[in-house]
């Protein structure tokens, strides 16, 4: 069964991305030296602590096999375990990408596949 994660980026950010062949991080990767994604389940928690309120983002749609030993799951937030991707994200790699709005609520709204990936996977889920 092939796991999904996400990465939240800002879209010039992407747009540049794409123009390069390559996505390097988005400007709050930078500091820790590798790409922070999120399962499903995990994703509303990273979207609330690390972009709250935030427009004019992305989500990117990966399967983790894809990317290969760069990858790694690394502890973080409460002991999880988060994916980390060390090395640069090509667009290919990417199977979609879904505009992140902020609903009235303030909170960000993921697009459906996200909820079914959290479903198929057991967890909360957005």
């Amino acid at each position: 069964m092939t796991t999904l994660i996400f990465h939240m980026c800002r879209e010039p950010e992407w747009q540049a991305a794409l123009a390069a062949g390559r996505y390097d991080c988005s400007s709050q990767d930078q500091a820790d030296g590798f790409i922070h994604f999120s399962d499903a389940a995990q994703l509303p928690g990273s979207a609330a602590k690390h972009r709250a309120g935030q427009t004019g983002l992305l989500l990117l749609t990966v399967a983790a096999d894809a990317l290969g030993d760069g990858l790694r799951w690394e502890p973080s937030r409460g002991g999880q375990l988060f994916p980390h991707l060390y090395g640069p994200l090509l667009p290919g790699q990417v199977l979609r990408v879904d505009p992140l709005p902020l609903g009235a609520d303030g909170l960000h709204v993921f697009p459906p596949h996200v909820a079914g990936e959290a479903a198929k996977r057991g967890g909360a889920g957005a």
